[in-house]
């Protein structure tokens, strides 16, 4: 199958932005090099269970030494735009915040680079890398670590300025402080509630201040944040499995969205959860508020939510994936793209939105190297859906200015490790080779279509 959209959709048009991601762990390996420090995840990947396989960053797809002809890679699948993340470790790689000027050489390189080949630069500044050293002196837990990355901003966009396009401040911040501190699946690994929302609170700080922090030193750059959102679908019409979901996109999507868009926590969390409610000085909420310029939005599921059981630890319960007899990927995740349009428009309805981009969307599937090839069509099939809700959404109001697919290449899946492929690009760890699969060969036939049209 190839990829198609009709010639007059809103996708199709010069002015949307279309791109591939990628993270700073996930892809480049020596991570001791130049001087970078070790990171939450280095230490995390060392404890014995916590990531499948044993598996680490200290290789994954070599990019700090293979950036050049991933660039290369990159610009001949004829995308507009490229998000990567900055290695926070390796710009403060010290907790006297001493800036290492090799870090910064690093992306000043594929930076530059980019811009020559008039790719435009779309960077977060954190995806889930924090310097060991900020963990040891409590982490996202501690209001020491906003002013930590205040400072890691100031030195990021004092010294690359407008020769970004776009930053983000934070990617998942839901993930970091969820997974990371309430579940324990994600580094740090600490299982508590109470940390999970006091965490979520100082990364959402971190991102108000940070946007103020990189506007004194950029003129035309976009600022803005990352959200990924797994929208619950009541399981029945019952008033409980009603309530349920309400409480679980209150507590995963809007806990994270609304205080951006109108400076306050979801109130049925706070009635809920009062004793484990974060601690918010004054002038945070209004911080937290300030105007952004975009929204990035990651999307790949739903879930189907039910009342919980009588030994669920949550409000909420999540039904089995397997539960519709639905196509699943790989990782075992739904595939429901109608969800996406849902989910678009919803937000839409709900909040005054700065325009938005699709940050992430894909696939993690059971993909393998035949002859040179891979046939990958399931992906294939997913990113068409999930294209034609896109342009279905833009159609009926909501302002999506671009789209990037996850990811550019297979890479380190965080707690799954090597297990699982989300890759446009094959990568043969053994080797580091890379190979483009049909979905890769199809995005590209898509985005080169568009000079066609009239």
């Amino acid at each position: 199958m190839t990829f198609k959209l009709d010639s007059n959709s809103k996708l199709m048009q010069p002015e949307f932005t279309f791109g591939v991601a990628t993270a700073a762990f996930q892809i480049e390996g020596a991570n001791t090099t130049d001087n970078r420090c070790p990171s939450i995840w280095d230490t995390f990947c060392a404890q014995p269970g916590k990531v499948l396989g044993g598996d680490d960053g200290s290789v994954a797809c070599d990019h700090y030494n293979l950036w050049l002809e991933d660039i290369d890679m990159i610009e001949s699948l004829g995308v507009d735009a490229y998000r990567l993340s900055i290695a926070w470790p390796r710009i403060i790689s010290d907790i006297d915040g001493t800036v290492n000027a090799k870090g910064l050489a690093f992306y000043d390189k594929i930076i530059d680079e980019l811009n020559r080949r008039n790719i435009k630069v779309f960077v977060t500044l954190y995806h889930w890398d924090l310097p060991q050293y900020l963990e040891d002196q409590g982490g996202w837990l501690s209001r020491d670590t906003v002013s930590a990355f205040v400072k890691y901003a100031q030195v990021i966009s004092e010294h690359f300025q407008d020769r970004i396009y776009s930053y983000a401040t934070f990617n998942e911040p839901w993930c970091s402080a969820y997974l990371g501190y309430q579940y324990g699946v994600h580094a740090p690994g600490h299982t508590s509630r109470k940390e999970g929302l006091q965490a979520a609170h100082h990364l959402l700080l971190a991102h108000g201040l940070g946007v103020e922090e990189i506007r004194k030193h950029t003129t035309a750059a976009q600022v803005g944040i990352v959200l990924n959102f797994t929208p619950g679908y009541s399981a029945t019409q019952s008033v409980e499995d009603i309530r349920a979901t309400q409480i679980y996109n209150d507590y995963n999507s809007h806990w994270y969205i609304q205080p951006l868009m109108q400076g306050s926590y979801p109130e049925s969390i706070q009635v809920l959860y009062p004793s484990e409610m974060p601690s918010i000085e004054a002038g945070d909420m209004q911080a937290i508020n300030t105007p952004i310029d975009f929204l990035g939005i990651n999307f790949y599921t739903r879930y189907v939510v039910e009342a919980p059981g009588a030994d669920c630890i949550e409000d909420f319960q999540q039904v089995s994936q397997q539960h519709t007899g639905a196509e699943h990927t790989h990782i075992g995740w739904e595939i429901h793209a109608p969800a996406l349009y849902r989910l678009l428009t919803e937000l839409n309805q709900r909040y005054a939105l700065p325009p938005i981009y699709i940050t992430e969307n894909g696939a993690a599937c059971d993909d393998h190297l035949i002859d040179g090839e891979v046939n990958d069509l399931q992906r294939c099939h997913y990113l068409q859906q999930h294209l034609q809700m896109v342009d279905k959404a833009i159609v009926d109001g909501v302002d999506i200015r671009g789209y990037f697919a996850w990811s550019l290449m297979d890479n380190f899946e965080w707690a799954e490790g090597y297990s699982k492929r989300f890759g446009l690009v094959h990568v043969d760890y053994s080797t580091q080779k890379r190979t483009l699969k049909k979905s890769a060969l199809n995005f590209k036939a898509l985005l080169n279509s568009r000079s066609h049209i009239a």
